[in-house]
């Protein structure tokens, strides 16, 4: 039902409160990928889901279609676990 790929930076000011969001939505069953930017491998994500800034939150359905994305911002984890409820009704 859907899965959440949060991207983030050791040194972003914001991205602290987005891995809490994150933590939330894992409490709450969903599938959280967590990626840091600071790694290769983050790094490597990020370019292919071209992410341009920190944080970034994709939202993607079952095959990997994105159903919605919020770049530089926060949403609140009711805002996304909204988000894919009303994608999958």
């Amino acid at each position: 039902m859907g899965k959440v790929k949060l991207f983030w930076k050791k040194e972003c000011p914001l991205c602290g409160s987005a891995r809490i969001v994150g933590s939330q939505l894992k409490e709450q069953g969903l599938v959280v990928y967590d990626y840091n930017l600071d790694t290769a491998d983050g790094l490597a994500e990020a370019s292919y889901y071209g992410v341009l800034s920190t944080p970034t939150i994709i939202i993607e359905d079952d095959e990997e279609n994105t159903i919605a994305s919020f770049s530089g911002q926060i949403p609140t984890s009711a805002e996304v676990t909204k988000t894919i409820t009303n994608y999958f009704q």
